[in-house]
């Protein structure tokens, strides 16, 4: 079935924009064919510096003839109401249908050729593009992230001819603006754009971009005996900056090792887009870069190189400055800058942040066996670095750089160290503190920022979090449970924020497969240890797949469905249930076996030893179930007492979780 191939080439697209440009795009196109009635076999996209390419494999030549069916006004309804209606469904009320009291309208539409429909699409698409940022320019009042230059439309090998503000569709693109002829050629189908591309030194694929820069980089690197020092944030960026990526092996002045290797990478990274190195199996840097030319030059990079080690050397003189010019002033001065800095407008300056911060960490150092006086001094430290001009320069080394000066200026290691973690983590991938002090230090920030925001009630709202939040309870919950940290999180915050701490947790948990049930089942006790939350969560995962843990969960929700019935025709009867008559064996079963459950359940949870709680537990499936098979519990003589039994059974399991909660 025919082909459509969409080329949007316009000026360069911020590299930043274009994976989520090439997913708006198929979005968008899918949603039009859709609406037309067409489901593409096969719809993928493209994006790159100068293009946005879709190609949807089996597309027919012509809509089918549909017939819509409208629902209307009920029968009766307002003379208005018919009219309106009438009126957007261009019909008679002859014409109309009675049906269940409501008049509806069937409407036969002659199916369209298809080019109409791409041409209308490519017009909708090109107007409502959700580019974050755009420019409109010229004459023609056209909104694009730069100016747009050609449009390639063809279906089945044909134009699909419209245009766009005066931008006629064609079969015609362009390669590499320097590399090659630099001449327009025809593209009838897929196949011929991605060879006449590629042929014009342009390469489509952003994936096949980036194995081109590794694959280029390694080469230039084992030929030094070097290594690079591999970062996929910027891998992805520079893909989205050259067309036929080149890497380039350049030179560094030695001098500038002497610089943490975090100013060079960040330097490196930042302003110039260039790859860091190391030595073979060493640490540290080495005094080399790698740059992505979009040439391929035919001195073999020379000239570029040159170039870009100058344009570097130019960088790493200012971080030099910044440094020498830091270690000058120190943390006392840069303290005192900080009650000029303020934090949030209802909680103050930095200054007074720091004051609650150190308060904090004093609190919670004794707690995972941090020194509490050297914990107060990391804690002290730990944003002086925010008005140090290197972090100036560099915002996302702040606390890195206070490690570094903190070490230069002769402080303790731990509080050096301290300062230097004290934002981590920062991400799913960054590792978490683990030394005591940096955990006191990193875990009174995040709750700072917790308990600070909370109380003014700047909540995360829906996929708005301005500050954060959910990355700082996160950044809390994988402290504790990685370093296995006993503390009560309700010594920290209120409800809401304990709320919004079960909340994260059941995000992690989903992680890891667990389900979110059972984490409200577990907090629904009353428990904010996060270790002990997780170690009961998985102890009843792990029950619940047994057999014994499926046949007792089925079991507790027919006792609780009874006794919520009872319950609702007057108040359960209270109290411990009494012996049964010993001429009932299901009673008598039950009656014991929750009797010798008692202390058993008790030691177990006394230790925490919750696989030993469930393992107890499942003592309790057998009579349970013949107790629920063989006994009538609203038998009046013994009906207080029977219902007191279920209770029991109740209340023995609710020690190790709400059972209620749970779904299934």
């Amino acid at each position: 079935m025919p082909q459509l191939l969409l080329e949007l080439f316009s000026e360069e697209i911020p590299a930043r924009m274009q994976a989520q440009a090439a997913k708006d795009l198929e979005r968008m196109a899918r949603e039009h064919l859709a609406a037309a009635g067409f489901l593409p076999e096969a719809l993928k996209t493209f994006a790159g510096p100068r293009r946005l390419t879709l190609v949807a494999e089996g597309l027919p030549l012509a809509q089918a003839d549909r017939k819509e069916e409208l629902k209307g006004p009920r029968v009766g309804a307002p003379p208005q109401a018919m009219e309106g209606f009438l009126r957007k469904a261009g019909l008679t009320q002859d014409q109309l249908v009675e049906r269940d009291g409501v008049y509806m309208a069937f409407i036969e539409k002659k199916g369209r050729p298809t080019p109409e429909i791409v041409a209308e699409m490519v017009e909708a698409i090109v107007r409502g593009f959700p580019w974050p940022k755009s420019m409109i320019w010229g004459t023609k009042r056209l909104r694009w992230v730069r100016p747009l230059k050609r449009i390639l439309c063809v279906l089945d090998r044909e134009v699909v001819p419209f245009a766009i503000e005066g931008i006629e569709s064609g079969d015609i693109t362009e390669g590499h603006r320097f590399m090659g002829d630099a001449q327009p050629f025809v593209a009838k189908d897929f196949d011929e754009y991605a060879a006449g591309l590629e042929a014009h030194f342009v390469v489509l694929d952003v994936e096949e971009r980036k194995e081109r820069i590794l694959e280029g980089c390694k080469t230039l690197c084992f030929a030094r005996h070097l290594e690079l020092v591999e970062d996929e944030g910027l891998l992805q960026e520079v893909a989205g900056l050259a067309e036929w990526p080149t890497p380039v092996l350049g030179d560094m002045d030695p001098v500038f090792l002497s610089l943490p290797p975090e100013v060079i990478r960040t330097s490196m990274r930042t302003h110039q887009k260039y790859f860091a190195v190391r030595k073979a199996g060493e640490e540290g840097l080495a005094p080399h870069f790698i740059t992505i030319a979009n040439i391929q030059a035919a001195d073999g990079g020379a000239v570029i190189a040159a170039g870009n080690a100058k344009v570097l050397s130019s960088r790493l003189s200012d971080a030099r400055f910044f440094w020498d010019e830091d270690v000058k002033v120190g943390f006392e001065a840069w303290l005192k800058k900080l009650d000029g800095v303020t934090f949030h407008a209802k909680l103050g300056t930095m200054a007074q942040r720091v004051e609650r911060i150190v308060a904090l960490a004093g609190e919670i150092a004794p707690l995972v066996g941090a020194d509490v006086a050297k914990t107060k001094e990391a804690a002290r430290l730990a944003k002086a670095d925010l008005t140090s001009q290197m972090v100036g320069e560099f915002p996302e080394l702040q606390g890195v750089m206070g490690g570094y000066y903190a070490r230069a200026f002769g402080l303790n290691g731990e509080i050096a160290d301290a300062v230097r973690d004290h934002y981590k983590p920062q991400g799913p991938s960054d590792a978490v503190p683990t030394a005591p002090v940096s955990i006191a230090v990193a875990l009174a920030d995040k709750l700072d920022t917790l308990v600070g925001f909370f109380a003014i009630d700047e909540k995360p709202t829906g996929s708005k979090d301005p500050y954060a939040l959910r990355r700082a309870a996160l950044g809390v919950i994988r402290i504790i449970l990685e370093n296995n940290l006993r503390l009560s999180l309700s010594k920290f915050g209120k409800d809401d924020l304990i709320a919004f701490f079960a909340d994260r947790l059941k995000v992690t948990l989903r992680d890891q497969g667990k389900r979110h049930d059972l984490v409200d089942a577990v907090f629904a006790l009353g428990d904010d240890d996060l270790a002990r939350i997780v170690a009961r969560v998985e102890a009843l995962d792990g029950f619940l797949k047994t057999d014994d843990g499926k046949t007792l969960m089925a079991g507790y929700k027919r006792a609780s469905n009874i006794l919520k019935a009872e319950e609702k025709k007057g108040a359960l009867p209270v109290g411990a249930p009494e012996e049964p008559a010993a001429d009932s064996d299901a009673e008598v079963g039950l009656y014991n076996a929750l009797r010798l459950l008692d202390k058993p359940l008790k030691d177990a949870l006394a230790k925490e030893d919750f696989t030993g709680a469930m393992t107890q537990l499942a003592e309790l499936r057998g009579p349970v179930d013949a107790y629920l098979d063989g006994v009538f519990v609203n038998e009046p003589e013994h009906r207080d007492n029977r219902l007191k039994t279920l209770a029991a059974v109740r209340d023995a399991m609710g020690q190790v979780a709400d059972f209620g909660l749970i779904g299934g």
